[in-house]
């Protein structure tokens, strides 16, 4: 009798720890949403490249009075600034100032530059949803 409650109590006692192995499996961290859209800073709809799918991310790092260069983008985008601060021109578009802490769904194909206008190094992270073959970010010789 005594055997059988000792093996009745182990069998509850693991029973127990798979449960509860179980449950911290399946619950997940909480998320600090960042950003949430289907459109871009310009209100552009998101459209995604057609091809083999292909994320890109990276950190774009930039000291003060440095600037991109004018360039368009050939996919979405996401940016997060991390460090610091960019405005960025947008041509007939108008000028936009980013600063840390801020999340975005950049426009794509438009032209635009911008600038770190901050006095310490802006820090970016970047993820383009874009397809294999498909230039992230093109160059341009200006807004046009």
């Amino acid at each position: 009798m005594q055997r059988r409650m000792l093996w009745a109590m182990g069998l509850a006692g693991s029973l127990g720890l798979v449960v509860g192995i179980a449950v911290a499996r399946t619950t997940y961290p909480p998320l600090e949403l960042l950003l949430q859209g289907n459109r871009t800073v310009l209100d552009q709809e998101i459209a995604y490249p057609e091809g083999v799918p292909e994320v890109t991310g990276a950190i774009v790092t930039m000291e003060p009075g440095q600037t991109t260069g004018w360039h368009r983008h050939g996919a979405p985008l996401f940016a997060w600034v991390m460090e610091g601060e960019i405005t960025v021109d947008y041509g007939d578009h108008g000028t936009r100032r980013y600063a840390a802490g801020d999340a975005l769904l950049e426009a794509v194909e438009t032209a635009h530059d911008g600038t770190n206008t901050g006095d310490v190094p802006t820090r970016i992270l970047v993820v383009f949803m874009g397809a294999e073959g498909v230039a992230n970010t093109v160059p341009l010789d200006g807004p046009d």
